[in-house]
């Protein structure tokens, strides 16, 4: 298959792309706006912090940096608000009738971004939640964690969601399928539908090494995200914050065409290096080995 990588901004990138020319959108974009930002993003390469946590080792554990959503304010909160809505117009012009939208989140910020791409036109059809422990936050109160051994702050994370979207329809699903080929979501088995729980892991050692950034994706929850964003496995997957290239590499390994869009520079050489070694991971997926377990993980 191919795919094609452009070192841009994605608002630029999408206004210059003609009207239905994706077939599908995969994507983690930097939820709360903050975060990638050019000044947090040196922060976090120095490992000084700003609005990335830097976790101290526990347990002998070194844990990965984690953007603080907590931190944002009611202008953060408005900004990502506005521009998840005017991203979403892009969307929406770019997509063909009845392609999907999957997109990561968390449930501190999810709401402001689905009422934004429903605002802007898109349908909200579901949510797929990833099974996963991620991080620790609000485990105690900072500085007081003796003195309150018995409270936490907020719930332990177990779970990811990334919500489901759709451009509206031509007509009924099959006859979209017929003329755009999109409209549905693809199974893994012929007697078995596309599920919204799937059960996951960290991202592994291995995948990590080869493409280090913050918020990357393990090949085998992305492969999965991917293969049924395509319902007749034809057509584009665009990923507009691709960062160190998963859903790029996610695509090529099922045999999809696939565009990937990257602002930041560092980044986007680690994605052009990485791509081809993350694709050609072995994950053992069903439409690999022809058998889907239950559980994931």
């Amino acid at each position: 298959m191919a795919y094609e990588l452009f070192h841009d901004d994605c608002l630029k990138w999408l206004s210059q792309r003609e009207d239905n020319s994706i077939h599908a959108v995969v994507t983690d974009p930097p939820f709360g706006m903050r975060e990638y930002t050019p000044k947090e993003l040196s922060k976090l390469r120095a490992g000084r912090g700003g609005i990335w946590r830097i976790p101290p080792k526990i347990g002998g554990t070194k844990r990965a940096p984690l953007p603080r959503f907590t931190v944002l304010t009611d202008a953060d909160i408005k900004a990502v608000a506005e521009f998840f809505y005017k991203w979403g117009l892009e969307i929406v012009r770019v997509l063909v009738p009845g392609g999907h939208l999957f997109i990561a989140s968390n449930p501190l910020i999810s709401h402001v971004i689905y009422c934004a791409l429903e605002k802007a036109g898109l349908e909200k059809r579901g949510e797929i939640i990833r099974v996963v422990r991620t991080l620790r936050g609000g485990d105690r109160p900072k500085g007081y964690e003796e003195a309150y051994k018995e409270v936490s702050v907020i719930p332990r994370a177990c779970y990811e969601p990334w919500g489901l979207f759709r451009k509206p329809l031509e007509g009924k699903v099959a006859d979209n399928l017929r003329k755009w080929g999109t409209g549905a979501l693809r199974r893994w088995q012929v007697d078995k539908p596309f599920p919204d729980l799937i059960y996951s892991t960290r991202t592994p050692k291995e995948e990590k090494a080869i493409a280090p950034h913050p918020s990357l994706k393990p090949q085998k929850f992305m492969r999965l995200l991917v293969y049924a964003s395509l319902p007749l496995g034809k057509g584009i997957v665009l990923d507009p914050f691709m960062g160190a290239g998963s859903t790029i590499a996610a695509a090529e390994a099922v045999g999809y065409d696939s565009i990937g869009i990257e602002i930041d520079k560092e980044y986007f050489k680690i994605a052009q290096e990485a791509i081809p070694k993350l694709s050609s991971i072995s994950t053992g997926l069903p439409f690999e080995t022809k058998a889907m377990p239950l559980e994931l993980e």
